[in-house]
């Protein structure tokens, strides 16, 4: 992905580098428990408490993490101007667009405490993304899903959940989530979850069109999508994979819906919510 030189997002809070965070690693061995954790919906913060991790001191941002803060904040930019225009042209209304805040060990947020096993998220109490950068480790090291455009399409699927809320989506979704069983609520998420896959795929429509992307960046968002599916997550913690349990979607589906928002990059084409089969 070309990104260097160019224009970044001013909406980023940036809490690198604070006192008072959460839990920090020590090693990447631990990644891959927090990966896991984060995608099957499991709280493995004891699971961190009990493989020694140890609270989080405040030091100073690495040229490393300065690196990704530009990245991502570069990648943030893009994806307002993506989501202004395609409201612009398809709502009738303008885009507000959200805030990524970036952290590194734990952050306080109105959904709780962000930290490394809660993994990327979006908070619908502030309407922000919560990205502890750290979490780019885990997907190329531990998950195998590396490259710069896999990360973004990390960050576009977050901001993809935003522009859901922006559209009503979300609350509605959230809704009857809660007011369905567990399997019910489950597959809700499920659709939440590949809508947001679409409209990444949207975004790399975008990019593509713009002439930012460079061989090899789709089949990097393509294997991301894989590697963090819900069946070769439980399948890689040894669990055979149940679909009842699913909360983001199998691997074929995660790839499937990310296609179709860049083959067909319109909010109609991921109507995860309308669809019979997923």
């Amino acid at each position: 992905m070309k990104w260097q030189g160019r224009r970044k997002s001013g909406n980023i809070e940036d809490r690198r580098g604070r006192a008072g965070g959460g839990a920090a690693i020590g090693g990447v061995g631990l990644l891959a428990v927090l990966a896991i954790g984060y995608f099957l919906g499991i709280d493995v913060t004891p699971l961190l408490q009990e493989a020694g991790g140890q609270t989080g001191a405040p030091g100073e941002i690495t040229a490393a993490e300065r690196k990704q803060g530009d990245f991502v904040a570069v990648v943030l930019a893009d994806t307002e101007e993506v989501w202004s225009g395609i409201f612009d042209r398809e709502v009738g209304g303008p885009y507000n667009p959200t805030t990524l805040v970036l952290y590194s060990g734990g952050a306080q947020s109105p959904c709780g405490l962000a930290s490394g096993a809660t993994g990327p998220f979006y908070c619908p109490g502030d309407k922000k993304v919560y990205l502890d950068t750290g979490f780019f480790t885990t997907l190329s090291e531990r998950l195998g899903a590396g490259g710069d455009f896999a990360a973004a399409y990390v960050v576009a699927h977050e901001v993809g959940h935003h522009v859901q809320d922006e559209l009503g989506i979300l609350s509605r979704a959230n809704e009857a989530r809660q007011a369905g069983s567990e399997a019910e609520s489950n597959a809700i998420s499920v659709r939440v979850e590949l809508q947001a896959d679409c409209y990444a795929g949207i975004f790399a429509a975008m990019e593509q069109a713009a002439g930012y992307l460079q061989g090899g960046d789709i089949a990097e968002a393509m294997n991301a999508a894989e590697k963090i599916g819900d069946d070769t997550l439980q399948k890689a913690a040894g669990r055979a994979p149940m679909p009842d349990s699913f909360t983001h979607g199998s691997s074929e589906q995660r790839q499937r819906w990310f296609a179709r928002g860049f083959d067909n990059p319109t909010l109609a084409a991921c109507d995860t919510f309308g669809a019979g089969e997923l």
